[in-house]
């Protein structure tokens, strides 16, 4: 019985990951936001290639991609309920939707920061 348990566990996290993979190829392929900061993401990592940055500063580079792709997911998520649930201008709706998009602001900012500080030593320096 608890073999047919496990089995269940790993096609649910399958199945999950499957759904994973669908929204973040909606999110790349219609989001225009998404696709900015997907080939922003790709330029930072052909640009750690070429300048043979550190293992460290690869885990910062990482990290600092995947949080803006991922507040930027959550803003995209947020924004389509919002439209789905009143689709006409609100003020509330609009506030709720630039707190949002404020988010993915100080996401892009700190990402921002940690790419100055990975090559602008190795650039200007």
């Amino acid at each position: 019985m608890q073999q047919m348990k496990d089995n269940r566990f790993v096609k649910g996290r399958l199945r999950s990951m499957v759904y994973a993979l669908s929204g973040a190829y909606k999110l790349v392929t219609t989001e225009h936001s998404v696709m900015v900061q997907f080939t922003i993401g790709i330029l930072v990592t052909v640009g750690g290639f070429w300048f043979r940055i550190s293992a460290t500063e690869w885990m910062l580079q990482i990290l600092a991609v995947g949080l803006v792709l991922g507040i930027e997911g959550v803003n995209t998520a947020i924004e389509k309920v919002a439209d789905f649930i009143h689709p006409d201008y609100h003020e509330r709706i609009g506030f709720i939707k630039d707190i949002a998009a404020g988010a993915v602001f100080f996401a892009a900012m700190a990402a921002l920061a940690v790419g100055a500080i990975i090559y602008c030593p190795k650039i200007f320096g």
